[in-house]
């Protein structure tokens, strides 16, 4: 008669303690939805790094090749003009 409450009794308490490894341990449920959360966050930074790059890219291959991109520069960022121009600055 014993032995026939002891089998479903370790039965029971092998599910509990693989529903409480599976609520709480290692790889559960609620650790592996938020390593999906930091995958995706980490996927769409990786993904604006890349075009970040890919534009510094362009940059850098249309300063070694024209001297366009460089006068273009010159005049945006620190106002530059060329002999016998005239720079006209319209206030807001």
């Amino acid at each position: 008669m014993r032995s026939r409450f002891v089998v479903p009794l370790v039965l029971v308490l092998l599910l509990l303690f693989l529903q409480v490894q599976l609520w709480t341990g290692r790889g559960s449920v609620p650790e592996v939805s938020q390593l999906r959360h930091k995958l995706e966050a980490q996927q769409d930074a990786n993904a604006k790094a890349q075009l970040t790059n890919e534009r510094l890219a362009s940059e850098v291959k249309d300063l070694q090749e024209g001297i366009e991109m460089v006068e273009e520069r010159a005049r945006q960022e620190l106002g530059m003009v060329k002999p016998n121009e005239v720079l006209v600055q319209i206030a807001k």
